[in-house]
């Protein structure tokens, strides 16, 4: 179970000293999760449809190249949303012809890189369909592009992660007057122009939302198809966004679940006549990360119990800043990394080093009673957590380790990313030439 190689992850990572008084956070990834989540993806979608698909990760959930190494090991390419992110999935050995580039200001060199390489694109606005028409006069391409639009179906309970609302800033609105009209009609005076995305969020948004908006942009692609005489839109990219279940231990909702809902709902997105192309990230890696973070200091203040650590908003910035909408889990392990057992539960907050009062993990979360040199663990982080560092109080980033569990129950290592030191704190922050506003 992935609880038990947890488990025997965190142990191992007291006992190969990966988490020290000097190094005291460290954040591990469960490889055979990864893997495990990568091949169920290319089974839901496997169990519902002949057609190709692409199920391209979304590198911004863990712009590190070994993940996207593992990841494209295991069956999957990339969706890359910058030149920092194409240069990740690159170095990753993730090929053009398994790349998908989505932003909403991509530059000409972005674009004109792309059209070089073959990379699929899909434009986010007219204006940007004008610029690669532009490009490809100059010079013709193999890239695969398209379109986005946002079918304007309304948002979930996380705002910021709403991406189909009335006035997102994403794709082209297709309910504002004379809209739908205009795409159709910008597929027509462009031949080129063979695929169609939508995205309509991710966390908070239900799955029957992200259906009703992958329907309405399946029903666009009939309707060009019809306007054409033929099939113009050939590919289909549904985004991703299948959410997480941050309470507990379950993978729910599961890839095959949204897979059969699809293909219920949608059934003629899967019968063949559309190639497919998936985009998700957070599902793919959330439950397979943890944090873990020595325990430095315990006091009480308001007759509270709070456990300072060193995990807080550098590691995990929207649980911080959002704490209602991306709670964490938090488990307690002792010094030796064994799960923390024995007296009852006391409500306690569990504190980041950072210099704000509101670096909090957790608030008044029933746990064992934490000691200085025990272990928290915040749980499901493997997304968007210690891939996105930010540097407030210049803390370090922690190393980052992927780990594997062998059947007699030792754990191998590798890392993944190693531990920041203070000499590189130092040289990114202008350290080499601290004289140079020294002007007259």
């Amino acid at each position: 179970m992935a609880s038990d190689r947890r488990d025997q992850a965190v142990r191992a990572a007291v006992d190969q000293a990966l988490l020290t008084g000097t190094e005291p956070v460290a954040a591990l990834l469960d490889v055979a999760g990864v893997r495990a989540s990568a091949a169920a993806l290319r089974a839901a979608f496997a169990d519902v449809t002949d057609a190709p698909v692409l199920h391209a990760f979304a590198v911004k959930a863990s712009p590190l190249v070994p993940v996207l190494r593992l990841l494209y090991e295991a069956g999957l390419g990339a969706e890359v949303a910058s030149p920092g992110e194409l240069a990740l999935a690159r170095a990753a050995g993730v090929p053009p012809e398994r790349t998908v580039l989505d932003s909403p200001a991509k530059t000409p060199a972005e674009l004109r890189e792309a059209l070089a390489l073959g990379i699929a694109v899909n434009a986010d606005n007219h204006q940007e369909l004008d610029r690669i028409g532009a490009l490809f006069q100059q010079a013709p391409t193999a890239s695969p592009l398209g379109l986005r639009v946002n079918p304007q179906i309304g948002g979930g309970t996380i705002e910021a992660l709403s991406t189909a609302t009335a006035t997102s800033k994403f794709g082209i609105a297709l309910r504002d007057e004379g809209a739908r009209a205009h795409v159709v009609r910008t597929y027509l005076d462009r031949p080129w122009l063979t695929r169609l995305h939508t995205h309509s969020g991710s966390q908070g948004v239900p799955l029957s939302l992200l259906v009703t908006g992958i329907r309405e942009v399946y029903e666009l692609a009939e309707e060009i198809n019809a306007a054409a005489g033929h099939r113009q839109v050939d590919t289909i990219d549904i985004g991703g966004g299948l959410p997480v279940n941050f309470a507990s231990d379950e993978e729910t909702p599961t890839y095959a679940e949204y897979a059969r809902l699809l293909a219920a709902e949608v059934p003629g997105l899967f019968d063949g006549r559309y190639g497919l192309v998936t985009e998700f990230g957070r599902s793919l890696l959330a439950k397979h990360g943890t944090v873990l973070a020595r325990v430095e200091y315990t006091k009480t203040s308001g007759s509270r119990p709070i456990a300072v650590t060193h995990a807080g908003v550098q590691v995990a910035t929207r649980t911080v800043y959002d704490p209602v909408s991306w709670p964490l889990r938090i488990a307690a392990y002792d010094a030796k990394g064994l799960p923390k057992t024995g007296g009852p539960a006391v409500d306690q907050d569990v504190a980041g080093p950072a210099c704000f009062a509101g670096d909090l993990l957790a608030v008044k979360r029933p746990l064992p009673l934490l000691e200085p040199g025990d272990i928290v663990a915040a749980l499901d982080t493997g997304a968007y957590y210690f891939a996105h560092h930010y540097a407030y109080n210049s803390l370090a980033r922690p190393g980052v380790y992927g780990f594997v569990t062998d059947d007699d129950g030792s754990v191998r290592f590798a890392t993944v990313r190693p531990p920041q030191t203070v000499d590189e704190i130092v040289a990114e922050a202008g350290g080499g030439r601290p004289d140079v506003l020294l002007m007259e």
